[in-house]
């Protein structure tokens, strides 16, 4: 089992199927379920993971859910929760009715900006969401900004029993190191090495309900495919911090589409970690995916 465990798909925006628009994202603009299943198909790949983009409403989900429905055998899925919402519990509920949506991504936790002011868990932003994450089994899914690296631990000790699977290498981006490149992928500014908030969350390899995924590194390298200067944070996740059983390969479709190309993007692991076991790659490439997010 081959498991993409982080990618995006859209169509065109529409009355059917509604979403914000970008200039990443124009309105005419299509990466389908059909272009990746295509792709997974010709390189092995067996199912994936999509994660919600174009809007945090429940309208905008639309697209999702009918990939999820028309494709049930190789797709699941993680939604959005939009920032003010008086009630994201019964948001989250109805995203996640049919089952196919496993959890939320979050970008934010919301709390004092000082890292040693004294928190109060329970007056963080997302609470609510971690706590109902926690009594509905859902999947938190993070990609937060670097002013909050330092609450997630607050969080994580909290709610022990709440799966959480970090994004893009643990990478969180500042709000001046975010940008879109010319090929129209995100990067995120990392020319005085990685980010200190980085490493601040490297402790949290403690916790057995803490995952990362091994993507996004096209965003963060300073060299072409297979991004070199990034085999030592591979080798630190393998053998320092969080293990093989804890990593999770992703693409991060459509954007590698065109650079560096799917297919290497499949070959990505062994460039980075030559040295890897049988069994250690089978687990990054799709049996942690498949243990730890609970697939049928």
């Amino acid at each position: 089992m081959r498991i993409d465990s982080h990618v995006h798909v859209f169509t065109q925006a529409s009355t059917e199927f509604p979403r914000e628009v970008s200039k990443n994202r124009p309105a005419e603009r299509e990466e389908s379920a059909e272009k990746l299943l295509g792709l997974m198909d010709l390189y092995n790949v067996d199912r994936a993971v999509l994660v919600q983009t174009g809007g945090e409403e429940l309208k905008h989900h639309a697209y999702l859910q009918h990939c999820l429905n028309a494709y049930p055998d190789h797709f699941y899925g993680i939604g959005l929760i939009p920032k003010e919402i008086a009630s994201p519990e019964e948001h989250m509920d109805r995203l996640a009715a049919n089952g196919r949506i496993l959890g939320f991504r979050l970008r934010h936790v919301g709390g004092p900006s000082d890292p040693f002011a004294q928190v109060d868990v329970r007056q963080l932003e997302t609470y609510r969401i971690w706590q109902h994450a926690a009594n509905k089994d859902y999947v938190l899914w993070l990609y937060i900004c670097a002013a909050d690296t330092h609450l997630v631990p607050y969080l994580v000790e909290a709610f022990p029993q709440v799966r959480v699977v970090f994004n893009h290498l643990m990478v969180c981006p500042g709000t001046e190191t975010f940008y879109w490149d010319n090929d129209g992928r995100p990067q995120v500014d990392t020319s005085t090495g990685f980010p200190a908030s980085h490493y601040s969350l490297l402790g949290l390899r403690e916790y057995d309900n803490v995952c990362v995924h091994l993507s996004g590194q096209y965003a963060v390298s300073k060299e072409k495919w297979p991004y070199r200067d990034l085999i030592g944070i591979h080798e630190r996740f393998l053998s320092k911090t969080f293990g093989a059983n804890r990593l999770m390969w992703a693409t991060d479709f459509p954007w590698i589409t065109e650079n560096p190309g799917y297919k290497k993007m499949t070959l990505v692991i062994d460039e980075l970690l030559p040295g890897l076991t049988e069994n250690e790659r089978n687990a990054i490439m799709g049996q942690t995916a498949e243990r730890f997010l609970r697939l049928r």
